[in-house]
C-alpha cells in the first residue's frame, strides 16, 4: 500500500559505486524517495525479492538488502517503489567470482576441459586465471575446427553415397528395361497395392516414433534446464545469505 512498509519483506538491489542516476549511495537506514512518475524499468526505485533476480540488473558488485515503501508495481523478478531504504550492504565481487566458477564446474563434465581450467575453477587462484582463459579459448577453437572438419567429411561421404546410389539405380533401370520389363510389370502390378500399404504403415510408424522421441527429448531438455536454473538460484542465494551473515 501507498506509504506503508511491507512487514518483514526484504529485497535485494545491486549498484556500482553510485546509483544509476549518478547520486551517491544513501547511508544505511536512510529512506531514498523518488519524486515524479514511476515507470517499471525506466524511473522510480527498483529491487528484487530474490538476489538471483537482482543479479540480472546488476550495474556493479555492491549488493544491498533493502526495504521498500509505496510500491507501485510488482513483477516476477522485480519490484518498483517510490521509497527504498538500505539495511545492509556487502561488496559481492568475490561472491560473483565464486558463483561463476561453481556454475562452470557444474557443466565441466560436458567437455574435455584442460587441467589448468579445472584447477582454476576449483581453487580460484588468481595466478591461474589467465592461463585458464587461454586454455579454454584454445580448446574452444580446436573443437570448432574439429566440428567443421567432421561436417565436411560427412558431407563428402553423403555426396559419394548419393552418387553411387544414383549410378546403381540408373544401371538397374536400364537392365530392367532391356531384360525384364514384361515380368516386372506384372509383378509390380500385383505387388503395388501391398507395397503401398506397407509403405504407408511404415511411414506412419516412423512418424509416430520420431514425434514421440522429439517430444521426450524436448521434455527432458526443458526439465533439465529448469532444474539447473533452480539449482543456480539456490546456490547463489546461499552464497549471498552466508556473506551477509559474515558481514554482521
Amino acid at each position: 500500500m501507498r506509504g506503508e512498509l511491507v512487514a518483514d519483506q526484504i529485497y535485494y538491489h545491486f549498484t556500482g559505486p553510485k546509483l544509476r542516476d549518478g547520486r551517491p549511495i544513501p547511508p544505511i537506514g536512510e529512506w531514498l524517495i523518488h519524486e515524479g512518475p514511476a515507470v517499471m524499468g525506466q524511473s522510480g526505485l527498483h529491487a528484487s525479492v530474490h538476489p538471483f533476480d537482482a543479479l540480472a540488473y546488476a550495474p556493479g558488485p555492491m549488493l544491498h538488502k533493502v526495504e521498500l515503501k509505496d510500491i507501485v508495481q510488482t513483477r516476477i523478478d522485480k519490484v518498483l517503489a517510490r521509497q527504498r531504504r538500505i539495511i545492509a550492504t556487502i561488496d559481492a565481487t568475490q561472491i560473483l567470482w565464486r558463483f561463476a566458477r561453481a556454475e562452470a564446474l557444474s557443466v565441466i563434465h560436458l567437455w574435455d576441459a584442460p587441467q589448468v581450467v579445472r584447477q582454476y575453477l576449483e581453487t580460484g587462484k588468481e595466478e591461474l586465471r589467465d592461463a585458464a582463459r587461454a586454455a579454454a579459448w584454445d580448446a574452444a577453437w580446436d573443437a570448432a575446427r574439429d566440428a567443421a572438419r567432421d561436417a565436411a567429411r560427412a558431407a563428402a561421404w553423403a555426396a559419394a553415397w548419393d552418387a553411387a546410389w544414383a549410378a546403381a539405380w540408373a544401371a538397374a533401370r536400364a537392365a530392367a528395361w532391356g531384360a525384364a520389363w514384361a515380368a516386372a510389370r506384372a509383378a509390380a502390378r500385383d505387388a503395388a497395392w501391398d507395397a503401398a500399404w506397407a509403405a504407408a504403415r511404415a511411414a506412419a510408424r516412423d512418424a509416430a516414433r520420431d514425434a514421440a522421441r522429439d517430444a521426450a527429448w524436448a521434455a527432458a531438455r526443458d526439465a533439465a534446464r529448469a532444474a539447473a536454473w533452480d539449482a543456480a538460484r539456490k546456490r547463489f542465494a546461499t552464497m549471498v545469505n552466508d556473506a551477509f551473515m559474515e558481514a554482521k
